[in-house]
């Protein structure tokens, strides 16, 4: 028998196996943070009295951020040395221009749907933004059938239509009771709806665009996302000074900036890149489990924080859509793993060969998840 199976192997897998559980609740525990806390954060800063902050400088920001955190990062990488930092970026981005243009169409529908999220959480209550948002799984479900040619189970399709169901039970339940504004807040649920809509279209298309022009790409995680926060930022500046140009300039960049204004920029930037790391720790199922707690987490605590008030119908509602999110996420079956009708041998032989894909937050941060995590 091998030495690994005797009391001093099992006690090592012992302590191995009780690691890595902990680092996946750890994983769950940041995943159901993130996705609550910038929401409800959002929610409630832009229903707030006084001064409003623009959002797309709030957006800016957070490119900002991303982008020189993720500068540090790549210099951390070349241990310091500001000789291989600067011609590593110079290569990257400026001599294999056209590599860093494929980035541009990603980037503005990031910055859109980076917008277009402030816009709909100001004007939806926020657990009905956290359940109607989810329809960017099936927007991207969708794209990744079209786009890709990637293939469903069973089991997921029924999901996507639970999902679509208990979308709409959500938004006939919410047309019912009226949505009731907050205090001080002018707002339109159409324009909400229409806003989250958009954004979970943009959602799916951007992230499998962006699957499809990486796969393969030999360039690192954070460049990709340096390269993302040039053009996030340029394109972000554009849309403020179209939208908002001369309200900033007779108010200033930072109008309405208070400490919860940067905790949510913070938030948004940060956020993204925490659960870049701790997402590989994350598998599918842990993933759809957290996003669904979310959604529980940001109906209680709406209930307490925004007056929203939960009736039978939106839990309904609530409850086929979280219920839809971890069956999608469940592993395929045999089925699974039959090649598409009408590929190659040759596309079958580089899908096998691909050991990852690249994945994106819902803020647009890139990270890399292996396509055993993905469930691919």
């Amino acid at each position: 028998m091998a030495a690994s199976g005797g009391p001093g192997g099992n006690a090592g897998s012992m302590v191995a196996g009780g690691g890595n559980r902990q680092l996946k609740y750890i994983s769950l525990a940041v995943l159901v943070v993130q996705n609550a806390s910038l929401i409800l954060s959002i929610r409630y800063v832009r229903t707030l009295p006084g001064d409003r902050f623009f959002a797309t400088s709030a957006v800016v920001m957070a490119e900002i951020l991303k982008g020189v955190t993720c500068l540090l990062l790549i210099f951390i990488q070349k241990k310091g040395n500001l000789k291989q930092f600067s011609a590593s970026l110079y290569d990257s981005i400026i001599v294999q221009y056209m590599d860093t243009l494929k980035l541009a169409v990603p980037s503005l529908i990031y910055t859109l749907q980076n917008n277009l999220q402030y816009v709909a959480i100001s004007n939806l209550p926020a657990a009905t933004f956290q359940v109607t948002y989810q329809l960017k799984i099936l927007t991207t479900a969708v794209f990744s059938v079209l786009m890709l040619r990637k293939s469903l189970s069973r089991l997921q399709w029924m999901s996507l239509v639970l999902l679509f169901a208990g979308v709409a039970i959500v938004q006939v339940e919410q047309q019912q009771a009226g949505s009731k504004p907050a205090a001080g807040a002018q707002q339109s649920y159409i324009v909400g709806l229409v806003a989250v809509v958009v954004s979970c279209l943009s959602s799916g298309f951007a992230g499998v665009y962006f699957e499809k022009i990486l796969k393969g790409s030999a360039a690192s995680v954070w460049l990709r996302n340096v390269q993302l926060g040039i053009f996030g930022t340029l394109l972000g500046l554009l849309g403020l000074w179209s939208t908002e140009g001369a309200a900033v300039a007779q108010h200033g960049f930072f109008f309405g900036y208070t400490p919860l204004v940067w905790g949510v920029i913070l938030n948004q930037a940060f956020g993204g890149l925490l659960v870049a790391v701790v997402v590989k720790y994350a598998d599918n199922i842990l993933k759809g489990f957290a996003t669904s707690f979310s959604i529980v987490v940001s109906t209680v605590a709406s209930i307490y924080l925004f007056d929203f008030r939960l009736n039978l119908l939106f839990a309904l509602g609530a409850g086929l859509v979280i219920g839809a999110v971890y069956l999608y996420s469940l592993p395929k079956g045999p089925l699974a793993s039959r090649p598409l009708a009408g590929t190659t041998i040759q596309q079958q032989a580089h899908a096998a060969q691909s050991k990852e894909l690249p994945s994106v937050t819902t803020d647009g941060f890139l990270s890399k998840i292996s396509t055993k995590e993905k469930g691919s």
